[in-house]
């Protein structure tokens, strides 16, 4: 049985990644039980690094906003004057989150960085409001139009939550509502958050981009946030952590789905496998592996980091990586990710109560 170090170790041996941390953690007892306070758990590999987490933003930030106690019916205009008038200004913040806004896959909004010139985020979110793509006409069915992948519904939804709560950005709103009542504040946050509170890293580097200077490190990857936030964070991305406090995040997401207060998160819609702030397991070709169980929810990042959290065994598993660097290029995560997490959950199951 492979432990978090030893797998760690192997990712990076096997050049997946230059960097990795992996590790699981568990909490007993089933979903009609008490919830218990001892668990078991295990790290691994660069443990005092703090990771790119990406899109594994996102399931903080709808954790965020289910924390906010926010009405997920109400429309993105009632937050979002760039909205008004848009394809999305009647849009739940629900479909935005469950990728079921009709909108596009992505928007090169920092675009105007590459002419040497600032970004106008007024007009960037309206683009990002107005990005409705040509299969998705006129209002959405109650159940959202049929689901693609979106970040831009998740940018979008971080702002409202910042806005309801009066936060700077989607990051600070994070920190506020999730990092800090999980005491895992100086762990994991935007880098903004980080500084003030005397963290400075060590962080993992990412990837080699001419035109930001070389290797980005200490600074969110994806351009979007970057051009948006800076050195703060989107809701779809900008939040940095160790793999510990993803964990002891995992283990929240876990506590929430069993006793209902996640549960419109995490709860089948139609279409495919992806629910509010979070992605199911598909029950074939799962980058989650084959171990974990049906009801297993977590969500990938694009930098090469995940969380799955299988609320039926109990069981937390994470692997950080900086796959990207130096190169987004660099796939060998794909093939890594399912028998990584499969390590994790045998060792969770092998070695917990």
């Amino acid at each position: 049985m492979m432990t978090a170090a030893q797998l760690a170790e192997r990712i990076v041996r096997e050049g997946v990644a230059p960097m990795a941390a992996a590790g699981w953690a568990t909490r007993p007892g089933d979903c009609a039980g008490p919830l218990p306070r001892a668990g078991a758990r295990d790290v691994g590999g660069r443990t005092d690094v703090l990771f790119d987490l990406a899109s594994v933003t996102k399931p903080m930030m709808a954790v965020a906003l289910a924390r906010a106690h926010i009405d997920p019916s109400r429309p993105l205009g009632e937050w979002m004057p760039e909205a008004r008038g848009t394809a999305s200004e009647c849009v739940s913040l629900e479909l935005l989150l469950s990728h079921r806004a009709g909108l596009d896959a992505h928007r090169t909004l920092w675009a105007p960085l590459l002419r040497g010139e600032p970004v106008d985020v007024a007009a960037a979110l309206r683009e990002a409001a107005d990005a409705r793509r040509t299969d998705a006409r006129g209002d959405p069915p109650a159940d959202g139009f049929p689901p693609l992948y979106s970040d831009l519904g998740y940018l979008l939804a971080g702002v409202a939550l910042a806005r309801e709560v009066g936060a700077r950005d989607a990051g600070e709103a994070i920190a506020r509502l999730v990092l800090e009542p999980l005491g895992i504040a100086d762990r994991a946050g935007t880098i903004h958050d980080l500084a003030v509170r005397g963290v400075r890293g060590p962080f993992a580097p990412t990837e080699t981009v001419a035109w930001r200077g070389g290797s980005v490190v200490g600074a969110v990857h994806d351009e979007n946030a970057w051009a948006l936030t800076g050195l703060g964070g989107s809701g779809h991305a900008g939040i940095f952590g160790t793999v510990d406090a993803v964990l002891t995040f995992g283990l929240a997401v876990l506590d929430g789905i069993r006793t209902g207060e996640l549960e419109w998160l995490v709860r089948e819609r139609p279409g495919g496998t992806l629910r509010a702030g979070f992605d199911g397991k598909s029950p074939e070709g799962s980058s989650a592996g084959t171990r974990m169980g049906p009801r297993t929810v977590g969500h990938l990042g694009f930098t090469g980091t995940s969380l799955w959290i299988d609320p039926d065994a109990g069981v937390v598993v994470s692997l950080l990586t900086n796959r990207v660097s130096p190169t987004r290029e660099h796939l060998a995560i794909r093939a890594a990710r399912p028998w990584a997490h499969d390590a994790l959950f045998e060792a969770a199951v092998g070695s917990g109560p």
